[in-house]
């Protein structure tokens, strides 16, 4: 079974976009060497990246005009974008999961390979750990505190608990933490 993992970058205040979609200016405040270095590495456990359909059309948008060591590794991954509205994915190496989200997950961990990452995609990662499908968050925290904005993890009723794995301050100011999703949530 591969592990399903998320990357994002946060706010002090938890958000990982600002009001308008795609307001990721305060990324930023953490990027440099040390930040593309750890993308880099992370890319290496990277078995199929997981999408949602709005955060895999900003992601195609974007990376496939990009040019780099980050950007030739966006785009040769192996990639996936659950939606059930999208008709065909015509990103490199990008296929359609469709129907219910969380079932289609489910077979694409029980696949052999590499672990999944999902980055951004706060919708279907709420989805997903509401159906214990989530196995660690991997945050970089930005010294920045938006006061408004898209939250990472959504308003709900009961408690997920989380245990620290790691975490390393960033000479930006920012710091990269590791959780694993507790067990028996």
């Amino acid at each position: 079974m591969r592990r399903l993992v998320v990357w994002n970058v946060m706010t002090l205040d938890g958000y990982f976009e600002g009001t308008q979609p795609w307001d990721l200016a305060f990324h930023e405040t953490v990027w440099g060497e040390e930040l593309e270095k750890f993308s880099l590495d992370q890319g290496q456990e990277i078995g199929t990246l997981l999408f949602g359909r709005r955060t895999y059309e900003g992601m195609f948008a974007y990376w496939k005009k990009e040019t780099g060591a980050i950007a030739d590794m966006m785009n040769s991954i192996g990639k996936a974008v659950a939606s059930r509205t999208l008709d065909e994915a015509t990103w490199n190496n990008t296929r359609l999961l469709k129907g219910e989200a969380v079932e289609g997950v489910r077979a694409l961990k029980a696949e052999d390979g590499k672990d999944v990452f999902i980055f951004g995609s706060a919708d279907l990662v709420d989805s997903l750990l509401q159906a214990g499908l989530v196995d660690e968050y991997r945050i970089c925290v930005a010294p920045v505190v938006l006061g408004a904005g898209n939250p990472l993890f959504k308003p709900h009723d009961r408690k997920i608990a989380m245990r620290l794995n790691s975490s390393r301050p960033l000479k930006t100011g920012g710091v990269l933490t590791t959780y694993a999703v507790a067990s028996g949530r």
